[in-house]
């Protein structure tokens, strides 16, 4: 399979970008939304660090208040866009786990899924080795295609299930559940040999 190629130094920083403190425990999300799934997860990891990404202003304002009022020093919101933020944020080899939970399945788009997008190697080069990246869906053939894409495209191990009934992380995994629709998980992780074509690149 032939991929785009992805031109990190095409990028600039996003608005009022700042350089992130990070520590060697630490998590990204991309697509925080209001931040349920962030703010759980940095108060039930007080030994972890998670930033979190919302692009859409709304959502990240009420994020960014829930944050504050939960006093969470281990949890940095950041408003932006994903991509060129993470290309000039994050060092290679520097995060421990990566949060996809119900992206938006750009159903008139499929290059924009973030599977068959070319930054998704750029974000493996992001990773630790033994990492993981942790996608959700309700969406059937998004959650297919994603795999098929993490074997022939990625040839990365991966695990795959249907969501806890009872799982509450975002506010449309809840959505989905009480409706008594299915929700899927796909969880990638990165061998400690894998290479690719950004893990020396480093934007700073």
């Amino acid at each position: 399979m032939k991929r785009r190629k992805f031109k990190p130094e095409k990028l600039f920083k996003p608005r009022d970008f700042a350089n992130p403190e990070v520590t060697d425990n630490c998590y990204l999300e991309i697509g925080a939304g209001r931040g349920l799934h962030a703010v759980q997860f940095a108060q039930a990891n007080p030994d972890k660090q998670l930033i979190a990404i919302e692009r859409t202003r709304v959502k990240y304002e009420d994020f960014s208040k829930r944050s504050k009022k939960e006093k969470l020093d281990n949890l940095t919101p950041v408003h932006a866009d994903a991509i060129p933020w993470v290309v000039h944020a994050l060092p290679p080899q520097s995060l421990n786990g990566v949060f996809l939970l119900y992206p938006n399945p750009e159903p008139k788009n499929a290059q924009q899924r973030w599977l068959n997008m070319p930054f998704f190697e750029f974000l493996l080069s992001r990773l630790k080795p033994e990492a993981k990246i942790v996608l959700a869906t309700n969406i059937k053939d998004y959650f297919e295609e994603a795999i098929e894409q993490t074997k022939q495209a990625w040839q990365l191990p991966y695990k795959s299930f249907e969501v806890d009934k009872d799982s509450k992380r975002t506010h449309f995994e809840i959505k989905y559940l009480a409706r008594g629709e299915a929700c899927y998980q796909l969880e990638i992780t990165k061998p400690s040999d894998y290479k690719t074509r950004f893990d020396s690149y480093n934007q700073s």
